[in-house]
């Protein structure tokens, strides 16, 4: 049986994926630190990612949210 995936929420901006990335490194009883090392990025860089900042680099955010076990899916409005 399959296990049904439920959408987390709508990300409309940098400061909503943030938000997600956060809560699930918590989760996951990850630092700041354990993440960017695992991500091969700076912590820095994962400061910025979960405080909305909008200018980074967005290959990198799809790394570190994989590395969470996040997707990104996108749909047509109706």
């Amino acid at each position: 049986m399959s296990k049904e995936i439920l959408p987390i929420g709508n990300v409309i901006s940098a400061k909503d994926v943030g938000e997600i990335a956060a809560r699930f490194r918590k989760m996951q009883a990850l630092t700041q630190a354990d993440i960017a090392g695992l991500g091969n990025v700076g912590v820095r860089f994962i400061s910025d990612l979960e405080n909305g900042k909008g200018t980074v680099q967005f290959d990198k955010v799809m790394h570190v949210l994989d590395l969470l076990g996040l997707d990104v899916v996108i749909v047509a409005r109706d």
